[in-house]
């Protein structure tokens, strides 16, 4: 298993260091835009011109008087909230009724023009735009005052523009509500006289029609038609008809009962019934006489017999009585009859003397009609007249009744001691904070367009590869530096990564590659390559940049023989191979290249040379052209063990670097990591723990062991001595 092979990170949120490591990256930027806004800034205040502010504060209410009206507020009616009302007087005092009142009242247009046109007169609608430009409207919270502020280069004549701007909408106002209400009242006059008008024309018609209808003034005083009858008598007139036929009613029925009875029961019979029926004191003394009589006869019978003078005599005064009670019996029938007919004559009489009375004042009511819907008109007209009378007489009233209280001045604009604009503290402040603003955000705008390699978790993340090795920037040749040189650890680093990458210790066969041009793969090459041989490995540089070749100045050698010579079979392997300082460093140069033979790397030379190499040294380093513009790297990438990729720090966007990967693998080259070159330690310090952090800490420890030394005995100087690592 790969010791170094790691597992891509997962997405992770940006910590603060992360936005600070682009600040101090950014810096340089940040510093720039912050310095450019706040020197514009504090130029531009100090080279504007100084304006002075008046304000004059105004008490705005809905149109009304001082006092009540006399009809209550706008004639009895009740005036709502209008949430509208104060941003409608904002537009107000803006408009020109008002501001060309300012501008005639102050003469502004001579005196601007004396300003801002060479003494020609202004303009009304130019000076109107200036005005409005200077005057500043804002509301008094919760309350109904209004501010008016103005702005000018004399604090004398914003005061005067301020106070002239509330005298304006003021007398605009009042003008205003009396325009209004000699306008409503001039109406309501004509009005007035038209219904005056229409009232003489209807009295005519009402005198002619109650000449014509006859009608007395009894009548003529009524509301309307009078009947023939009064209502209380015509009630009275009913209540009797009805009661009269109720009487009837029950009569007739008693009397067709009584008739009827006679037939079924005889006189006799007839005379039990009557006295409940309808009660007569005479019959019910007869009918008690014969009850007498039959009782005292039946005792004469007992005392006496049948046939006895008193017996007979008793019988005769009982047949007498009922003699007497038949007669009675049928006087009272005829007594019911002649009543029951009276009641019918009585009950005809009383419904044809209410139909007549009915009939006569429905009559009279339409003859009448005419004149009382005349009246009815006349008294309306008349009726409205005078309320036009009283609306007019009120309106009057309430026109000359004062109305300061509409738009009331409550602080007058006084001259301003200081002037308001520029305020040089809060734009020089402002400066500051949008320089710093400005510049911080361009800084991340710049950062985030940039998809260049910034980090190891961006190429571990993007590329999915180890990175094996962090060069620090600016650095050097390490056969001139020495072994002991600050950057040295830096390859060390990569160097053991390298080795502990390899899956078999005979890969010793390595191509460094790289997406574009300038990322320092030469550099990379050659220093890489001098900490091998520094560690005592036998160790072979070969320049494979066959159009741009580069190593033989950095060992200040010539190009005349290398690679190609040996590939065209010009030379032999020792004629082209080069030594150098270090003993155990050669160097294979590219040689000069024939135009006719560019192709030479994917030869069947090119592969033997590779495998011979690999024989003769421990480890063998290929220098290639970039990857993306040229066919070489491929080609090497193939036919090599081993293949580092170096991607510069902040210099080609990482699309481009997983392309470079991506042709590596697509012709089976064994990538084993990423070196990532020229990091500047000094903006990016999440870097300092690859290359710094080991340079203070070595460096730290030989000052230490130095002085240990020379506190130390010569005789005892041997057994202090410690073997350097490398």
């Amino acid at each position: 298993m790969d010791p170094l092979k790691v597992t891509p990170p997962p997405e992770t949120k940006l910590h603060f260091l992360d936005y600070w490591r682009i600040i101090r990256i950014r810096k340089t930027i940040i510093l720039a835009v912050f310095l450019l806004v706040v020197i514009t800034a504090t130029l531009v205040t100090f080279i504007l011109p100084e304006l002075y502010s008046s304000t004059t504060r105004i008490k705005v209410e809905r149109d009304q008087s001082d006092v009540t009206p006399l009809l209550g507020e706008r004639g009895g009616g009740v005036m709502g909230y209008d949430p509208y009302f104060i941003q409608t007087e904002f537009e107000l005092i803006q408009s020109e009724v008002i501001l060309d009142k300012v501008i005639e009242d102050l003469d502004l247009n001579k005196e601007w023009g004396k300003k801002y046109a060479n003494g020609e007169h202004l303009k009304t609608s130019e000076t109107r735009v200036l005005l409005k430009g200077r005057i500043d409207l804002r509301p008094v919270r919760n309350t109904s005052l209004i501010e008016i502020r103005v702005t000018s280069d004399k604090a004398e004549e914003a005061a005067r523009i301020a106070n002239a701007v509330a005298v304006a909408y003021q007398s605009y106002r009042r003008d205003q509500r009396k325009k209004l209400s000699e306008g409503g009242i001039t109406a309501l006059e004509d009005r007035f006289k038209k219904e005056e008008a229409k009232i003489k024309e209807a009295q005519t018609v009402v005198d002619e029609l109650r000449v014509k209808l006859n009608i007395s003034d009894a009548i003529a005083n009524a509301e309307g038609p009078s009947p023939l009858m009064t209502a209380e008598t015509l009630r009275k007139l009913e209540s009797l008809r009805i009661e009269s036929k109720a009487e009837y009613v029950r009569q007739h029925t008693l009397l067709e009962r009584l008739k009827g009875l006679s037939q079924d029961l005889g006189p006799e019979g007839l005379a039990q019934a009557i006295p409940s029926a309808a009660p007569d004191p005479g019959l019910s003394s007869l009918l008690d006489q014969v009850i007498m009589a039959d009782q005292r006869l039946v005792a004469l019978e007992k005392d006496y017999g049948p046939k006895s003078a008193e017996v007979i005599k008793g019988k005769a005064l009982v047949e007498d009585l009922h003699g007497k009670i038949t007669n009675r019996v049928d006087g009272i029938i005829l007594g019911l009859d002649a009543r029951v007919l009276s009641l019918s004559n009585s009950l005809d009489n009383l419904e044809k003397e209410v139909q007549l009375a009915t009939t006569n004042d429905v009559m009279r009511a339409n003859q009448t009609r005419p004149y009382f819907e005349a009246k009815r008109q006349l008294e309306e007209l008349l009726r409205f007249r005078q309320i036009l009378d009283y609306k007019i007489a009120s309106e009057r009233i309430d026109q000359d009744l004062p109305k300061t209280t509409m738009v009331e001045i409550v602080d007058k604009a006084v001259p301003g001691l200081h002037p308001v604009r520029p305020n040089k503290p809060l734009n020089i402040a402002l400066g500051i904070i949008i320089g710093l603003v400005v510049g911080v955000g361009l800084a991340f705008f710049i950062e985030y367009l940039d998809t260049s390699v910034k980090t190891i978790d961006d190429v571990e993340r993007s590329l999915q590869c180890a990175v094996l090795g962090v060069i620090p920037q600016n650095v050097g040749l390490l056969v001139e530096e020495g072994a002991e040189s600050p950057h040295a650890e830096a390859y060390r680093v990569l160097r053991t990564n390298l080795l502990f990458s390899r899956k078999d210790d005979k890969l010793n066969s390595i191509a460094v590659v790289s997406a574009g041009a300038g990322e320092g793969k030469s550099t990379t090459v050659f220093n890489l390559a001098a900490v091998f041989a520094q560690s005592g490995q036998r160790t072979l540089i070969v320049d494979s940049d066959l159009r741009r070749p580069t190593l033989h100045k950095m060992l200040h050698v010539t190009n005349s023989l290398g690679l190609t010579n040996y590939l065209l079979k010009q030379n032999t392997l020792e004629e082209v191979i080069q030594t150098t300082k270090v003993p155990t460093l050669d160097f294979l140069a590219s040689g000069k290249l024939p135009s006719s033979s560019l192709g030479i790397l994917s030869s069947t030379q090119m592969r033997d040379l590779i495998g011979e190499l690999k024989l003769r040294y421990d480890f063998v380093f290929f220098d290639s052209p970039p990857i993306m513009g040229v066919s070489d790297a491929s080609i090497l990438a193939s036919e090599v063990d081993m293949t580092l990729q170096v991607i510069q720090y902040r210099r080609y966007p990482q699309p481009m670097n997983i392309r470079a990967k991506q042709l590596v693998e697509k012709v089976g080259g064994n990538l084993v990591g990423i070196v990532l070159n020229n990091i500047n330690m000094s903006q990016d310090e999440s870097y300092y723990y690859y290359s710094g952090y080991y340079h203070d800490y070595y460096y730290r420890s030989e000052d230490s062991e130095s002085a240990t030394r020379k506190e130390t005995a010569p005789g005892e100087q041997a057994k202090l001595d410690i073997k350097q690592k490398y």
